[in-house]
């Protein structure tokens, strides 16, 4: 897949089929609109677009709001582009973009940059100054300027529309279950092995503190997950306690700690990504360090077993 920014000018002689949006944790809902873009571009022999924003545009026009994202653009593009898609453009958001009504950033950016001869939306978009563009006013455009408009129905589980906000919130209740479910893949994060307390190597238990990339990036709610980590091409299972460490600190600083199974390697400085598979429990108080290693072993166990289904 080529990545281009927004000052980006395509070649005209061949059309693009064009989908745009903030794709925000880039769920099962999303992947539906990426494979009819995928579908309508081979059919079509088109080239396939998919434009995006960074950074996500509630982080630029939500006043005194904390804005939580599910996927940091490095995230987007590895996802969208196992998704087939050819090309991707990212639209550097700024209050000043923003201000682009619906016909000027259709004309400025979908025709004039891409060539698109065929728009993909989903069932709730909404584009331009104030979201004032939507499906009606897409196919309005559409057939003033000679553009086609395919609009993807909502994706659902158990009769449940999927959308970020509901992985997010779901996140942040400890139902990560149907988080990966709506995903369709294990939540993620993304960041880089710091030194900590090191106190779990007292305990028998040397954890990696992860230092997540984005200040933004959503946190699952705090306890104890099974994970998988991955370093470079290497996976290994472990546990993550993710929360204020009760037990030694009580501080108000959220801290996410991987145990990995079965390593011994110094990797301070290095690149991982934890991906979520189940939640164990609550983060708790212990009254003992007897206590506290005594349901960590627990705790490995269950990550021993989960590992041990999946290598089979």
């Amino acid at each position: 897949m080529i990545v281009y920014s927004d000052r980006f000018e395509k070649d005209k002689t061949r059309s693009s089929v064009v989908t745009v949006g903030s794709f925000d944790g880039l769920h099962l809902g999303h992947l539906k609109i990426l494979q009819k873009v995928k579908q309508v571009a081979q059919e079509s022999d088109f080239d396939s677009f998919v434009v995006t924003f960074d950074p996500h545009p509630r982080s630029v026009l939500a006043q005194n709001s904390e804005v939580s994202i599910l996927t940091s653009l490095d995230e987007k593009k590895w996802i969208i582009e196992e998704a087939g898609i050819e090309n991707l453009m990212v639209i550097h958001f700024t209050r000043e973009f923003s201000q682009l009504t619906s016909d000027e950033f259709i004309k400025k950016f979908v025709l004039e940059k891409l060539n698109a001869s065929h728009m993909v939306i989903g069932h709730d978009h909404k584009f331009g100054r104030d979201r004032l563009g939507d499906e009606n006013k897409l196919r309005e455009i559409g057939a003033q300027l000679g553009f086609d408009v395919t609009a993807v129905a909502a994706e659902c589980l158990n009769k449940v529309t999927i959308s970020s906000t509901k992985v997010r919130n779901f996140l942040f209740a400890g139902e990560l279950d149907i988080a990966n479910q709506f995903l369709g893949r294990l939540y993620s994060i993304c960041g880089i092995v710091v030194k900590g307390a090191q106190r779990g190597r007292t305990l028998g238990f040397p954890t990696a503190n992860i230092q997540v990339d984005d200040p933004k990036k959503a946190i699952p709610k705090n306890g104890v997950y099974v994970v998988r980590c991955s370093l470079g091409k290497e996976s290994y299972y472990g546990v993550m306690n993710i929360g204020f460490r009760p037990t030694f600190e009580n501080k108000q600083e959220i801290v996410p700690e991987a145990y990995i199974l079965n390593f011994d390697r110094d990797i301070y400085g290095e690149k991982i990504k934890i991906e979520f598979v189940k939640r164990l429990r609550d983060e708790k108080k212990f009254e003992s360090k007897g206590s506290l290693i005594q349901q960590i072993e627990t705790d490995k166990k269950e990550a021993e077993k989960i590992a041990s289904l999946n290598k089979n």
